[in-house]
């Protein structure tokens, strides 16, 4: 059915969509854009680049999203060697050929509107004004690496491409039709006999030969096969193990509440209305109608004004200063006219919300932690530059190490992964220190190198153990077990395989059942929402029975350790009342993945219309890989 879903973006009506674009980018023309220059860019599409340090932050984002998804990091070999660097150059490809085809075409976005997109980002507010703060907003983008004209750049790629897919796929909605297939699909049921056939109903397996093991052990290297191993002694310069002083100088502890009290308690803040005078006689009137209640809107606009409105703001959110410390010294309700420097205005107090100030005690615990913390890493910082000195004077590691006062730890044998003999992750490891190991000799040593959190280590290999297969012995009970069961497999469904010709010519399953001393089973009204209960089947066995048609026969695994021989006896339609709900329950999720393949289409066709120029090997040196070789990968030449 997803072939059948899928097939929908081939349809005229996704060719009429796609075509739209097509028929643009011709008008516009589109010549230019494959006369480009990498100038060491990764990317060029167009008018637009991406600079190899852009295409590093992409990958590390997408694989940091890798790593969480599977609970453990992946080395960047595995990701690279699976293809996750050629994943993020595709995406980062048609999106930028996109963005470039949309600006050719005349689909940019205004500058008056990327300001405003961007001033609606809480990120780059200020904390105590709660308004968009420039400062924080180039502060906050170099933290991440990004200059603003980058981002401003993205920002405006971004809102063009969301406009035009608003505007081709507004209302769009998938056809009722789809979401009825889907339904009929579902709620299909078979009704499924089949006779089981298990250990007992096959000869037994004997105990497998040393010649047959070990053919086994040839035939399953890959996987046998133990990686490169090594043996580590490493230092860690740790603020946890540091062993800062435990006491906290009272001096410092108030010095600090001091210059920290302002910023940890909650300033006063009032709702107001201000309505701007220009002279006295006016604000004697507006204040006049504001205190007999009339609404400050309609006063404002009888002036020529429009009044301003605070909602529980602080007293820094008012610019003009001298009228914001009259403003806070007004009780709540009170009408006043107030002389700024920027003016003359009156103001009415509408509601005030008192501060709060936050006192030693209650912040006490968090100021002393973060003292201690600052005299644990100044503590770190003097051991590594004591280890550091003596290294640099000849000593060994170790002998660094103990100059310095700090321990030198053996870890290993390991793995790249990190991992010990037995595949358990080694504790205390972390990716960047695994990494470092591994990229050393035997008998090299790191420099001190920096961590996260203000820690830091060294490394040293002490000793390299190449790849090797594990000794027959070591693991004989295990590929015993394995191989003995991957022979009675192959027993069991050879047994399955004969009998299922002997169905599939017209036997029934009590007779074939009766052969092997097995009763039959039947199971009744079996569909795609009930498969999940029946647990002794396997994958393989489900799609099976639910895809084939009645008269079928099939075999396919079974739990606890069996193959069944089976037969579709029957299919049915699913009730018609439950598949005119299902029809309308289905269609939005058939609507969601239909856009998703148009927006697909979308991308695909800026790239095939563009033809972007890629520098895989700017990518690979952005992530401290070396090039590609293209005659190592380039096909021979028969040799005659």
């Amino acid at each position: 059915m997803l072939t059948a879903f899928r097939a929908f973006a081939k349809s005229w009506v996704a060719a009429v969509l796609i075509g739209l674009l097509v028929v643009s980018f011709a008008v516009f023309g589109l010549n230019d854009v494959f006369r480009t220059n990498f100038g060491g860019a990764v990317i060029v599409a167009g008018s637009r680049k991406v600079q190899p340090a852009e295409f590093k932050q992409a990958f590390e984002r997408y694989k940091a999203d890798l790593d969480q998804r599977f609970g453990q990091p992946i080395p960047l070999e595995m990701a690279i060697e699976r293809g996750v660097d050629r994943q993020v150059l595709t995406g980062m490809a048609e999106q930028a050929s996109l963005a470039a085809l949309l600006d050719k075409m005349g689909v940019r976005a205004a500058d008056t509107l990327v300001a405003k997109q961007i001033a609606q980002i809480p990120a780059f507010f200020d904390r105590v004004s709660g308004r968009f703060d420039k400062t924080a907003y180039a502060s906050m983008l170099a933290q991440n690496g990004l200059t603003t004209e980058r981002f401003e750049q993205d920002m405006r790629d971004e809102i063009a491409t969301q406009h035009l897919q608003s505007a081709l796929f507004e209302q769009f909605e998938a056809p009722r039709a789809y979401g009825a297939l889907a339904a009929i699909y579902g709620l299909e049921s078979h009704d499924i006999g089949y006779v089981a056939v298990q250990p007992q109903n096959v000869p037994a397996i004997g105990l497998p030969t040393d010649a047959q093991l070990q053919a086994f052990m040839d035939e399953n290297r890959a996987q046998l096969l133990r990686p490169e191993q090594r043996v580590l002694t490493v230092v860690r310069f740790d603020p946890a193990l540091a062993g800062a002083a435990t006491t906290v100088d009272p001096a410092e502890l108030q010095k600090r509440y001091a210059f920290r009290k302002d910023t940890l308690s909650t300033p006063e803040t009032r709702s107001l209305v201000q309505i701007a005078a220009k002279d006295a006689a006016a604000a004697q009137r507006i204040a006049a109608q504001l205190q007999a209640g009339a609404e400050a809107t309609t006063v404002a606009k009888s002036v020529g004004v429009d009044a301003i409105n605070y909602a529980d703001r602080p007293q820094t959110s008012i610019a003009d200063r001298k009228a914001a410390a009259a403003i806070f010294a007004t009780p709540a309700g009170a009408v006043r006219t107030v002389q700024g420097d920027l003016g003359l205005s009156v103001v009415k107090v509408l509601k005030i919300t008192p501060g709060r100030q936050v006192g030693l005690e209650e912040i006490r615990p968090q100021l002393e932690a973060e003292i201690r913390k600052e005299a644990a890493a100044e503590k770190v910082y003097a051991l590594s530059q004591a280890y550091e000195d003596a290294h640099q004077k000849g000593a060994s590691l170790s002998e660094a190490a103990q100059k310095a006062g700090v321990a030198a730890v053996t870890i290993g044998p390991l793995s790249k992964d990190g991992r010990d003999d037995r595949g358990a992750p080694v504790a205390g490891l972390t990716q960047k220190l695994v990494e470092t190991a591994f990229e050393l000799p035997a008998g090299g040593e790191s420099d001190v190198t920096a961590e996260q959190e203000g820690r830091y280590f060294a490394v040293r290999v002490e000793r390299v153990i190449a790849p090797a297969m594990p000794p027959m012995a070591e693991v004989k009970p295990a590929l015993t077990r394995v191989w003995t069961q991957r022979e009675m497999m192959k027993r069991l469904q050879a047994k399955a395989d004969e009998l299922s010709v002997r169905l599939s010519k017209g036997e029934s399953l009590a007779a074939i059942g009766a052969g092997i001393g097995v009763q039959p089973v039947r199971v009744a009204g079996l569909d795609r929402r009930n498969a999940g209960q029946h647990p002794n089947f396997s994958p393989d066995f489900l799609t099976k029975a639910l895809e084939g048609k009645a008269g079928d026969v099939f075999t396919g695994q079974i739990a606890p350790f069996g193959v069944a021989v089976a037969k579709i006896e029957a299919t049915r339609p699913g009730d018609p009342a439950q598949l005119a709900l299902a029809t309308q329950q289905t269609r939005p999720q058939m609507t969601g993945t239909l856009l998703q393949e148009l927006v697909g289409s979308l991308r695909a066709g800026a790239r095939n219309s563009v033809k972007p120029k890629v520098d895989a090997n700017a990518a690979r040196a952005a992530l401290g890989l070396p090039p590609i070789d293209a005659k190592a990968d380039a096909p021979k030449k028969a040799t005659p």
